[in-house]
Formats: structure tokens, C-alpha cells, sequence
């Protein structure tokens, strides 16, 4: 038994947050859980009805929220950190149960997100502007202040952790955060809206509207929204950007990736093993920084063996985790076989699993490894979001850094190496957004902000970090004179 089902039985409606109330409608969406294929959830999606009266409390709520200082907001979210460690047990269950991580994995990533949080805490102590005498008698100030209604759109992969890339954020700024989660995990929205909400926010200053496209269309069009923090798919993150950006308001769009690690013959080992084979495996390959595609320099095989014999040693459903939706295993499925088909050779073949007891309806995939994958097939250039690593063997680190910059993606690349000179040479190259030096997964540690570029991000700054704030906030300009100078100048 999965531990969310000591917790909970049978199925939930999913609420939406509306001016601090909770509003539990039952409607026609279903969900089955990816661990056992059990129905999980009803949901009703917002209809534009509900999202215009829910943004009018958010506009109530921000108001309000703009007018307290800066020290009490993050006040309120000390305690919010407080109330997410409070009920870790509930809420990695719950992701672990929706979205198919392991326990271990779900609990990572909320703790990710309460890093991003302390950051947030942090901009309390950070100048919010500056002051500066220009001209004799005559100042010149800056001060951030916030854009008022903001609102985010979340993946699946994360319930817990991209959201908390954006809210604590876009909260200590002082503006109102509209959250629209993704249909198909929107129980975990429930435990950390409970988690914001106790910790003493007014009402409206978090929205929380549960549904599909429509809803987002709904939150994008709607004129009190004055930003939009996306993460997601290409396709979709281009669609919100251009819907968004095309009525005038800010977007910052994150899509998906098709990540490289270069493998050289120095490399360790233990450590280059370990770094591939976690970083493709890890999320059953269910995340934007995964590897997708191995570039193995010279003679690398060895390692590889190693790779391999690391990813053929998960157990699903324990060690691995499961795929979002069946769907979706039967695209992969059918990508391995093509793959083969197209003369690539399976080291690991995960399309015959054996899951745990209990779970043997659920989704379940083990990792896959294809050897000679060739350039520009699907198994090379395509997002397949999945525990499946592509090898394609390549003659020297120019060749691998001309396929790296080759593709519409630029999310991350990293590189296995003893060689200094090699990883610097990588780290200048290379076009990616975030770089891995003997790193397999290169998420930087807040306060370094998290971004790619090219087709993996669509709008400017980073949704994390201090590149974030000028996304959330406008800047304030004032220039005062008190008093008649003595002496004149163009300014006067």
C-alpha cells in the first residue's frame, strides 16, 4: 500500500481557493493515480465565470497586501516554512501519490522549494532601492514596488516545487499570486494552500484555480493579471508566452529541454556512472534536467558498462518511480522500438518491468539505454520525458559541442572530464543555460538563479534568484527638491 492510501482513501474533490475560501465543487475530471491506477481525484475546472470573481478578490487581496511592510510579509512566511516542514509526511505522500516519485524524490523537491522560500526571506534584508543627492538639494530615488496580481501556471513533474519557485517570491514583493496547477496533480495544491493560507495571509492575497486550458485562457485574458510565470512543455510555454506577451503583459515561459552530458575518456568513473545514470533515471526522467542523450567521446564503453549495470539495478515502484500517465508509456514504448528498429541497440531495455506488489496497474517503465543512436533521429533531437538515455558516439569534444549547439533546446549540458582545461572549454561553448561540470543534474543552489535559453525559455530574466525580482516588481522613480540651491545648473 502507497503511504498516501493510509492517509486517505477512496477518491477527493480537489478546491479551488477563491477570496480565501475554500470551494469544493465535484465535477466530471478524473484522475488515476500512476502507482496503482486507482481513481485518485474528481476535479471541476474553472470556468471564466469563477476565475473573474476569484481575480477580483486577488486584486481585494493585493491592495491590501502592498501596503504591509516588507518585514511582516516574510513575517507570514516564516511561518509558512513552518507549516510545510509541519506536514512533510502529507505532502510528499501526496505528490509521491499524483505525480509518481518516489517518496524521496517528492520530499527533494519540496525541500527545493523551501530553499527558494528562505531566499524569499532573505530580500527583507536586501536594499529595495537606493537614494542618491544628484544635484545640490535635489535626490534622486528608487524603490520596487510590486505590479499587484501575478499569477503562475505549474507542471506536473513538481506539485510542490516549481510552484514555491514563484510564490514566496512574487509574495515578499508584495504582490497577490493567482495559481492555476496542473490537472492532473492538483491535490498537493490543496496541503500547500493550506500551508500558505494558516500561516496568515488575507484572504485573496492566494488564489488557487484548479482546471484545464480554459482556465488558463481565462487567467492570461484577464485584465487585473499583470504577469505570467509558466513552466511546461515547449509547445504550451510558447503558446502562454505569445497569448500572454500579445496583450501587453509580462510572460516568463519555461519549456523543455533535450539535455547533453559529454562524456570524455578521463572522466571517473564511480562519479560519471553515478552523475548519468541518476540524472536520467532520477524522476523516472520525468524533469526538464535530465539527460536525454549521452555524446561519448572516444573510448568510453566502460563507463558505460557502468551506467548501465547502475540503471538495470532500480527497482520500480521502490527505487524508481512511475510515469504520469499510460498514455504516455506507450509513447515511450513505441520511441524505444523505432529507435531499435532505426539500428540503435538497447544496453537496458525497460519495457518489460516487474513493479512492486500492489502496484502492478500503474504506469511503470525501467530505465532504457540505446547505443548508437544516430543524428537527428527522434531518440536524439526529440523530448521523450522519460527514463530512456540516448548514446551517440562522436570522435572528439568538437564534434559533441556542435551537436550540443545544434539543437532547438538550450536548458543544460554538462561533461564528465579530469581535465580542467576541457570543462572550461564546455563552460565557454557551450549555449546552454545552466552548465554541469562532473554534474549530471546542474540545478543551481539558490540564491543562483535557475533558466535556460533558445527554446527552453521564452521571455528575459531567470524565474529564480535575484534575476527574478525585476520579473515581479516594477521600479519607482522619485526625484525631490526641499529646498532653493545656491548655486544653479541644468538641473535647476
Amino acid at each position: 500500500m502507497h503511504p498516501y492510501q493510509r492517509i486517505h482513501s477512496g477518491s477527493r474533490v480537489v478546491p479551488h481557493l477563491v477570496k480565501g475560501q475554500w470551494r469544493f465543487e465535484k465535477g466530471p475530471h478524473t484522475v488515476t493515480s500512476p502507482y496503482t491506477g486507482q481513481l485518485m481525484l474528481e476535479l471541476k475546472g474553472a470556468d471564466r465565470a469563477l476565475v473573474d470573481e476569484a481575480i477580483a478578490g486577488a486584486a481585494t487581496g493585493a491592495k491590501e497586501w502592498a501596503q504591509v511592510p516588507i518585514k511582516e510579509r516574510t513575517r507570514v512566511l516564516f511561518q509558512v516554512r513552518a507549516n510545510i516542514l509541519e506536514r512533510m509526511d502529507e505532502l510528499r505522500a501526496t505528490i509521491s501519490y499524483e505525480s509518481g516519485k518516489t517518496l524521496a524524490e517528492a520530499e527533494a523537491g519540496v525541500m527545493k522549494g523551501v530553499e527558494v522560500l528562505e531566499f524569499a526571506l532573505s530580500l527583507q534584508n536586501l536594499d529595495q532601492g537606493g537614494k542618491m543627492e544628484v544635484s545640490r538639494g535635489v535626490h534622486c530615488e528608487v524603490r520596487r514596488v510590486p505590479l499587484g496580481v501575478v499569477a503562475g501556471i505549474t507542471p506536473f513533474n513538481f506539485p510542490a516545487m516549481v510552484p514555491m519557485w514563484m510564490m514566496p517570491i512574487a509574495l515578499a514583493l508584495g504582490n497577490a499570486f493567482v495559481w492555476k496547477p496542473s490537472e492532473k496533480v492538483p491535490m498537493t495544491s490543496q496541503v500547500l494552500g493550506e500551508c500558505f493560507t494558516k500561516a496568515g495571509l488575507p484572504p485573496g492575497v492566494l488564489t488557487i484555480v484548479q482546471g484545464g486550458v480554459d482556465a488558463v485562457n481565462a487567467i492570461i485574458d484577464h485584465p487585473e493579471v499583470r504577469a505570467v510565470g509558466f513552466v511546461g512543455s515547449t509547445p504550451v510555454a510558447k503558446a502562454v508566452y505569445t497569448r500572454t506577451t500579445g496583450l501587453g503583459k509580462r510572460a516568463l515561459c519555461l519549456g523543455g529541454a533535450k539535455n547533453h552530458i559529454i562524456l570524455m575518456p578521463d572522466a571517473d568513473p564511480d562519479i560519471a556512472a553515478a552523475g548519468i545514470a541518476d540524472s536520467f533515471t532520477g524522476c523516472a526522467g520525468q524533469r526538464c534536467m535530465a539527460a536525454s542523450v549521452v555524446l561519448a567521446v572516444g573510448k568510453v564503453d566502460g563507463i558505460l558498462a557502468k551506467v548501465a549495470e547502475r540503471a538495470a539495478a532500480h527497482r520500480v515502484g521502490e527505487t524508481m518511480g512511475a510515469i504520469i500517465t499510460r498514455q504516455q508509456v506507450e509513447f515511450l514504448k513505441d520511441a524505444i522500438a523505432r529507435s531499435v528498429n532505426d539500428g540503435s541497440k538497447a544496453l537496458v531495455d525497460g519495457r518489460t518491468v516487474t513493479p512492486l506488489p500492489g502496484y502492478e496497474n500503474g504506469n511503470w517503465l525501467g530505465p532504457t539505454i540505446l547505443d548508437g543512436v544516430k543524428p537527428g533521429s527522434e531518440a536524439a533531437t526529440k523530448e521523450l520525458f522519460g527514463p530512456v538515455l540516448s548514446v551517440m558516439r562522436v570522435g572528439s569534444l568538437d564534434e559533441a559541442l556542435a551537436i550540443d549547439d545544434g539543437i532547438d533546446f538550450g536548458n543544460a549540458t554538462s561533461v564528465f572530464t579530469s581535465s580542467g582545461a576541457i570543462a572550461e572549454e564546455v563552460a565557454r561553448r557551450a549555449n546552454s543555460g545552466m552548465i554541469g561540470i562532473n554534474i549530471g543534474v546542474p540545478v543551481p543552489r539558490e540564491p543562483f538563479s535557475f533558466g535556460g535559453t533558445y527554446e527552453s525559455k521564452y521571455g528575459s530574466g531567470d524565474i529564480t534568484g535575484p534575476a527574478s525580482l525585476a520579473f515581479w516588481t516594477d521600479l519607482k522613480k522619485v526625484t525631490s527638491k526641499w529646498t532653493m540651491p545656491k548655486d544653479l545648473n541644468w538641473m535647476s
